[in-house]
């Protein structure tokens, strides 16, 4: 009799704490509670280009919204820059259409007949040479009258074979070469002009989405130089919470899980969040973290994304997240 009731001790111990066990669990996934920080991503805007300061429309504390005009820089340099340009495309555009288009009818016509003249002139040379030559060989001439016409007869005959050159240069058009020079030209010239064109759009100052104003770092009048801060803006959206978890309570911290958060302000009416992210890498818990146990541990950072944020979440507000019962997985 004896063994059967040390048996059924032992399986009733063994069913309390396997019943103790999963309470345990139970009340460590309900009840894990982690603290972190509010995370709202700023930008600093400025001009791509720089200037004078012409004109700021917002002022610090102002509710921005996505495409707002902020602020825009004097103008008048930008706008004598894109003449410029315009003037400098029109040049190189009537350059490649001349050397396109190749020679006017008139131009070849008039080396045409500056063949024909320069044929006519070599001709003449050529038997005054050769009527030259006859006189020589009965000694009518001296061998300098011969020299001459035979100089004379050259130098025709070099001026034929330069026009007959250029007739044919005027026919054939312009080099390969040169069109492709203008044309490189020609290009260089729309690539500037649509850079002037990008210039004068940037003197103006655009919000890239919505938020509030932070920081009106500089005031109107002043010198700026690309890229320099002007304004800060707080971004509206997304607002994160960063908060941190150890290994052991690790696997409750899963991407896509809801959590509630809660803050002093408003502690009976929390906001719900949505784990984003969970970082791969361990680290030493920062000292913001408020509970002295996690002080040493190394610990994953979380990034959750607040699906329900308002005005009352400020950068750095200290957070409660909680994994209760009520916030479920999706």
């Amino acid at each position: 009799m004896k063994k059967p009731l040390v048996a059924l001790i032992i399986v009733i111990l063994l069913a309390a704490l396997g019943g103790g066990w999963v309470w345990y669990q139970s009340r460590q996934s309900s009840d894990l509670t982690l603290y972190g920080n509010v995370d709202i991503r700023t930008v600093n805007l400025s001009f791509r280009v720089g200037g004078r300061l012409a004109s700021l429309a917002v002022d610090e504390g102002d509710a921005i919204k996505a495409g707002q005009p902020l602020g825009a820089l004097d103008k008048t340099p930008y706008e004598n820059a894109l003449l410029q340009a315009k003037a400098n495309v029109s040049t190189a555009q009537a350059k490649y259409d001349l050397v396109t288009a190749g020679y006017r009818n008139e131009e070849i016509a008039q080396a045409a007949a500056a063949v024909k003249q320069a044929q006519a002139a070599f001709d003449y040379a050529q038997n005054f040479y050769q009527r030259q030559q006859g006189l020589w060989k009965s000694r009518t001439v001296s061998a300098n009258d011969l020299e001459n016409a035979r100089s004379a007869r050259d130098q025709a005959q070099a001026t034929l074979k330069s026009a007959q050159d250029k007739l044919s240069q005027y026919r054939s058009g312009n080099r390969p070469q040169e069109i492709a020079q203008a044309k490189a030209s020609l290009e260089q010239a729309q690539a500037q002009l649509a850079q002037s064109q990008l210039d004068l759009q940037d003197t103006q100052l655009v919000a890239p989405s919505d938020g509030t104003l932070l920081t009106r770092a500089i005031e109107p009048g002043s010198m700026v130089s690309a890229g320099s801060t002007v304004l800060t803006l707080s971004l509206t959206k997304p607002v994160w919470v960063r908060a941190y978890v150890n290994e052991v309570s690790l696997h409750q911290a899963q991407p896509g899980k809801t959590v509630l958060l809660y803050v002093d302000g408003r502690p009976d009416k929390p906001y719900h969040g949505k784990i984003g992210f969970v970082s791969p890498t361990a680290e030493f818990t920062p000292k913001t973290v408020e509970t002295p146990d996690l002080r040493t541990d190394l610990v994953y950072r979380l990034r959750i994304i607040v699906t329900d944020a308002d005005d009352g979440l400020r950068q750095g507000m200290p957070v409660t997240v909680s994994f209760e019962n009520g916030a479920r997985d999706e």
